[in-house]
């Protein structure tokens, strides 16, 4: 059995990934592949996700869509009042929730039942509460007072911003306080899964958080995803070179303190000059939407996260981390094809030999593809696809060699071994799909029926909504990464610290900004292949 994680989302954007994986966690399907465990705490009103959400004031709304659950009163230390503001309809009871607890604005009725709808067209989804669709721990969601989700004034801009948050006392205190509410209700802790924003001040935050649960739980798994919401312009010089200096010391800090840290984003680029957003074949998703974009990313994560969920596995968040980081590389890339494109009937030998040269996932790390046969392992998981063994008729010849192995794995692992020559690759097959009922998007292609397979003929249309998808996914420790960490570098030192000095002035010394800059450039030569083509590229990227 799965050990149990505990999970921090760390900014706005973490909260949208967040509000749709644990949405993906309703509904197991009987003889479920995954242990809920994992990620979900069971108490005697239900399961809640073993969650701590640090949000800005007015990042959260009234949770009526999943709720929070009511603390009991016997968990608050201090005094208790109730009171009814006359002549606004609107009951106010404290609760017993600590200060910063955003279910202290819940009403207890709006928590009591889950809504399964997805929002109207129209409706508001500009809040991740706006979609969240499972029940939070009254713990879990805790509100930054000092700066402002929205609004002109008052944001969480800079890294140095977000660094000075967690060095308060009383912010700390509070954050070690419901860390230990969830870590000693745990039989197994395997370790910590964090969400967090690079792209603002809560990658500062996101550096203290990791530094922190480094310091107290060494031995124990960290992984972390560092999240960026689709860049669409140049816009605002100054908010770009915030973006990329908040990214770059972000990467710096949480790959230091963390066992393993993967950039997830469907922004095609990290850098300073944006570039298109990652297209899925048979996804329709409207990129200048967190709503739609979160999405793809939480079935991606959902797929990413299953070796140390897995009810058969003995696999952990450390066994994970350590297959993968070898060699000083604590940085992965992330790619998935979201669906898996196959097709209803078809077998998966039938579904692998049509993408023979190149796998058909895209990546999701936000940096220049190279040939994707090159990395130096990874993590493949397949999910949604019948696990029955192929069939091949008595005394003819397979037309294939991975028709002629006898299992789903093999034939994966034949796969992978052919287009990944020389890489260590671990690989797991599940039946399980990633399930995407509502509130989840509808940005699925009609050519995918129900079950989100295409048909044979694919001038058909399906008007049903998609239900569930099959998903591929790797984590890999990949050349690519060089490329990421290299660009962001150049980015850094066409920058300088002049144009910024706001940024500094914030909090970020400038002899610890180059240090981190050294980081990158350190880290970005663990991914060299020693192929000369590395060095012409380089060459040809400075003219």
């Amino acid at each position: 059995m799965a050990g149990e994680a505990v999970t921090l989302q760390l900014g706005h954007y973490a909260g949208c990934v967040g509000a749709h994986w644990w949405g993906l966690q309703r509904c197991p399907p009987q003889g479920t592949e995954l242990s809920h465990a994992a990620l979900l705490r069971a108490g005697r009103e239900g399961c809640t996700p073993r969650l701590i959400a640090l949000e800005l004031k007015g990042g959260v709304g009234p949770l009526g869509r999943g709720g929070v659950r009511p603390e009991p009163l016997s968990a608050w230390r201090g005094d208790v009042a109730n009171y009814a503001e006359p002549g606004t309809g609107t009951a106010l009871q404290d609760r017993g929730q600590r200060p910063g607890d955003a279910s202290a604005d819940t009403d207890s009725s709006s928590s009591a039942s889950v809504q399964d709808a997805a929002p109207a067209p129209g409706s508001s989804t500009q809040l991740w509460s706006d979609y969240l669709s499972v029940q939070l721990h009254p713990r879990s969601v805790y509100v930054l007072q000092q700066y402002n989700h929205d609004g002109d004034s008052g944001r969480l801009k800079a890294f140095g911003q977000g660094e000075k948050l967690l060095q308060d006392a009383g912010c700390m205190e509070e954050l070690e306080d419901r860390l230990h509410f969830y870590v000693e209700e745990c039989d197994y802790l395997q370790g910590f899964q964090v969400l967090c924003d690079l792209h603002d001040g809560f990658s500062g935050v996101g550096a203290k958080v990791t530094e922190l649960l480094h310091d107290e739980y060494s031995r124990k798994g960290i992984l972390t995803w560092g999240l960026t919401p689709v860049t669409h312009s140049m816009g605002d010089p100054q908010k770009s070179f915030y973006r990329v200096l908040n990214t770059a010391l972000g990467i710096a800090h949480l790959s230091a303190h963390s066992s393993l840290f993967c950039p997830l984003s469907l922004s095609g680029s990290l850098g300073i000059k944006p570039q298109p957003p990652i297209a899925f074949p048979y996804v329709n998703y409207d990129a200048s939407l967190n709503y739609h974009s979160s999405a793809v990313l939480a079935a991606a994560l959902d797929t990413l996260t299953v070796p140390y969920r897995l009810c058969s596995s003995r696999g952990s968040m450390m066994h994970l981390a350590e297959m993968l980081s070898f060699s000083g590389r604590k940085v992965v890339a992330a790619w998935a094809a979201v669906p898996f494109p196959a097709v209803r009937g078809h077998s998966l030998p039938d579904a692998l030999c049509a993408h023979q040269q190149d796998a058909p996932w895209k990546l999701l790390s936000s940096c220049r593809e190279q040939k994707a046969s090159r990395c130096f392992a990874q993590s493949v998981v397949l999910r949604g696809i019948c696990k029955e063994s192929p069939t091949s008729c008595p005394g003819q010849q397979p037309p294939s060699q991975l028709h002629a192995c006898e299992t789903p794995e093999q034939v994966l692992q034949h796969y992978l071994h052919t287009v990944f020559p020389g890489a260590f690759s671990a690989s797991h097959v599940l039946e399980q799909p990633c399930v995407t009922l509502p509130p989840y998007p509808c940005i699925f292609s009609p050519l995918l029926s129900r079950q989100g397979f295409l048909s044979d003929d694919l001038s058909s249309y399906s008007t049903a909504a998609v239900e569930s998808i099959p998903v591929l996914t790797s984590l890999q420790s990949s050349p690519v990464l060089r490329t990421l960490l290299s660009d962001l570098c150049k980015d850094l030192h066409k920058l300088g610290t002049r144009r910024c000095a706001s940024f500094f002035a914030a909090g970020v010394e400038e002899d610890d900004f180059h240090e981190a800059l050294q980081e990158l450039r350190t880290l970005s030569q663990c991914y060299e292949m020693g192929f000369g083509a590395d060095s012409s590229e380089d060459e040809s990227d400075s003219d």
